[in-house]
């Protein structure tokens, strides 16, 4: 077994990454360009974390597990224009940002324990 599979942070993003994925198949009508960035986003929160648990130093470990809490900002940011162009549903986006809040929150735990 690899090391983030030991990471409830790595479970839930790759729960809700696929979610994500689901939901863009389903809504074909949002913008491409959205639709691609946010699919990259989303992978690369689960990815991050995965390559951070693998590193060796701390300093290593917590760049990785930034970039994985940025991407949850940019797929944050994806949603609510998704939102505003009313694309998703006030609960749907509400679930999606409910979880990327408590992924931001896993991830600066992570992060501020590799100090």
């Amino acid at each position: 077994m690899f090391d983030f599979h030991n990471l409830d942070v790595y479970t839930k993003a790759k729960k809700l990454n696929k979610e994500i994925l689901r939901f863009l198949k389903e809504n074909k009508q949002i913008d491409s360009y959205i639709r691609d960035q946010l699919k990259r986003a989303s992978i690369s929160i689960v990815i991050n974390i995965a390559e951070g648990s693998g590193k060796f130093s701390k300093a290593d470990k917590r760049n990785f597990y930034t970039i994985a809490r940025g991407s949850v900002y940019e797929c944050v940011s994806l949603i609510e224009l998704i939102f505003d162009e009313e694309a998703v549903s006030k609960e749907r986006y509400g679930d999606f940002y409910q979880k990327y809040e408590t992924l931001s929150k896993m991830l600066l735990g992570l992060i501020n324990s590799q100090k």
